[in-house]
C-alpha cells in the first residue's frame, strides 16, 4: 500500500473531504477506505437516506460496513414525516463537523443529493429559524408547506409577485416546492426572500451564485464514468436489488405506509421517503386490483422494473450535470477545485482510484501539490441562467437563458412560427382577413 495510505489526517488542511459522482459509481466504498485510514468519520448526504427503511431501494450502506467506519445521518428520520428539509440537514450536518473538527477527525461528505452536498460547501440558504416544515401567519396560526404546495404553482406564484416580485420572476409559475419556499421566509422574516439572498451573495467571499464557503480548503474528489459503462452498471445493479428483495420491500412498505394514503387520495409522490426511485415507478403495480390476471400483474411488473432502470440512469445523468455545472462551468470565484477519479474499469480499484485519492489527500495536508492535477474548469459562463421569458407564441414561460435558447430550437415553438407566417401572409392577400383563424386565439397548454 502507498504511503499515503498510512498518514492519519491530524487537524489540518484540507477541512473536509467531499466525495462526488453519480449513483453507482462507488462512492461509498471510497469513503470508507479514507475514513479508515485517515481517521475520518462519513456524514451521508443522501435525502432518502436519512429516512427508515427501505434499505434495499435505498441502496444504503449495510451494518457491515458502517462498523468498518463511522457513519450520520442515517436512517434516524420517521418515514411518514414529511417536513425534513435541506435546511434541516444543513444544520446537523454542521455541528457534526464543528464537533469532528474539535476531534481532530477528518469529516467525509458522501452522497447523491446535491443539494445537500451544496448546503454544506456554501452559504446558499436563507434559515428563518422557525421551523422546517411551517409558514407563521398572522394572527398566530401555522399553514404547513405541504398544505401550502396543494395551492398549486400558480397561486402561490401570484402571492409570491405581491411580497415579492424579484423573487417571482426568476421562478417559474408550475415550481410549487421553491414558491412555497419563498413564501415561507417572507412569512416567517418580514424580508423577501430575494432580498436575503442578495445580502448573502454580497458578503465577503460571496458571488452570483451564492454566499462564500464554510470551509477553507475542502477536497472534492468527483467518481466519473464512461456514460455507456455506467448505464449497463446501473441496470445490473438494479437488477441485483431485484434478486436482493426490492419487490418484498416496496409491497411491504406500501402495505404498512402508503396504502392508506392512497386510499383517503392524501398520497403523493413528491414529499419524504416517497419521493424514492421505486415508488413512482411500480404505482400500478403495486395498486392493481387482486382481480387482474397474473399475465396482466406480470405486465405491470416488468414495466415496473424498466421504468425504475430508466429513471435510475435518468437521475445518474441529472447528478453528473449537476457537478458540471456547479464546479466546472458556472463563473463562480469561490469554487474550489475538483479531483476527477476514473471509475469505469474497477478491475484494479485500488491503484486506479484509492491510491491517487489518498497520495492528493497526502500531499494536501503536508502543503504540497499533487502530482495530479484538478479538473480544469471549462470556461466562464457569465449567461443569466435564473432570466425570465415569456413567449407569447407558445403562451409558455421559460426561466434561463439556456432553456430559452432551446425552447426557440424546439420543434413546438418552430411549428408556431410557421403557423403564424402562413397565417400573416394570407391576411395580407386577402382584404377580409377577419375569415381566416388568427393564430393568436389558438390555445396551447402552459407546461
Amino acid at each position: 500500500m502507498a504511503a499515503a495510505t498510512r498518514v492519519l489526517w491530524k487537524g489540518v488542511s484540507p477541512s473536509l473531504v467531499v466525495i462526488l459522482g453519480a449513483t453507482g459509481t462507488g462512492k461509498s466504498k471510497l469513503a470508507i477506505e479514507i475514513g479508515k485510514r485517515l481517521n475520518g468519520e462519513i456524514i451521508s448526504a443522501d435525502s432518502m437516506q436519512v429516512y427508515k427503511g427501505l434499505d434495499i431501494i435505498i441502496n444504503k450502506v449495510t451494518e457491515e460496513e458502517q462498523a468498518q467506519c463511522r457513519h450520520h445521518m442515517i436512517s434516524f428520520v420517521d418515514p411518514l414525516v414529511s417536513g425534513y428539509t435541506v435546511v434541516d440537514f444543513k444544520n446537523k450536518a454542521l455541528s457534526l463537523i464543528e464537533d469532528m473538527h474539535r476531534q481532530k477527525k477528518l469529516p467525509i461528505i458522501v452522497g447523491g443529493t446535491n443539494y445537500y452536498i451544496e448546503s454544506i460547501l456554501w452559504k446558499v440558504l436563507i434559515d428563518t429559524g422557525q421551523g422546517s416544515d411551517t409558514v407563521s401567519e398572522k394572527g398566530g396560526t401555522c399553514e404547513s408547506r405541504v398544505e401550502l404546495e396543494k395551492l398549486g404553482g400558480p397561486e402561490l406564484h401570484r402571492r409570491l409577485k405581491e411580497v415579492d416580485p424579484d423573487m417571482a420572476a426568476i421562478l417559474h409559475p408550475h415550481d410549487a416546492r421553491k414558491i412555497a419556499r419563498s413564501l415561507q421566509v417572507y412569512m416567517d422574516t418580514g424580508v423577501p426572500h430575494s432580498r436575503l439572498l442578495e445580502e448573502q451573495r454580497g458578503q465577503d467571499g460571496g458571488d452570483c451564485l451564492g454566499g462564500p464557503l464554510r470551509f477553507q480548503d475542502p477536497c472534492i474528489f468527483w467518481l466519473h464514468y464512461e456514460t455507456n459503462a455506467l448505464d449497463e452498471r446501473l441496470d445490473k445493479r438494479v437488477d441485483q436489488m431485484l434478486s436482493l428483495g426490492l419487490i418484498d420491500e416496496l409491497k411491504d412498505f406500501h402495505q404498512r405506509f402508503n396504502d392508506k394514503k392512497i386510499k383517503e387520495n392524501s398520497q403523493d409522490y413528491q414529499h419524504g421517503i416517497f419521493q424514492s426511485i421505486g415508488f413512482k415507478e411500480f404505482h400500478e403495480y403495486l395498486t392493481a386490483s387482486e382481480n387482474i390476471s397474473q399475465e396482466e400483474r406480470d405486465k405491470l411488473k416488468i414495466k415496473g422494473i424498466e421504468s425504475l432502470k430508466q429513471a435510475t440512469r435518468r437521475y445518474a445523468r441529472k447528478q453528473n450535470k449537476w457537478v458540471r455545472n456547479r464546479f466546472l462551468k458556472r463563473p463562480a470565484s469561490n469554487v474550489p477545485p475538483v479531483y476527477g477519479l476514473d471509475v469505469t474499469d474497477v478491475t484494479n480499484w485500488e491503484t486506479t482510484v484509492l491510491t491517487p485519492a489518498l497520495e492528493i489527500l497526502d500531499c494536501l495536508q503536508k502543503g504540497e501539490q499533487p502530482s495530479a492535477q484538478p479538473i480544469r474548469a471549462e470556461g466562464v459562463d457569465s449567461r443569466n441562467k435564473r432570466s425570465h421569458h415569456m413567449c407569447d407564441l407558445c403562451e409558455k414561460v421559460i426561466i434561463g437563458d439556456l432553456e430559452w435558447t432551446a425552447h426557440q430550437k424546439s420543434r413546438n415553438h418552430l411549428y408556431q412560427v410557421r403557423t403564424k407566417r402562413k397565417a400573416e401572409q394570407a391576411s395580407d392577400q386577402d382584404p377580409n382577413p377577419t375569415k381566416h383563424p388568427n393564430v393568436s386565439d389558438r390555445k396551447v397548454p402552459v407546461l
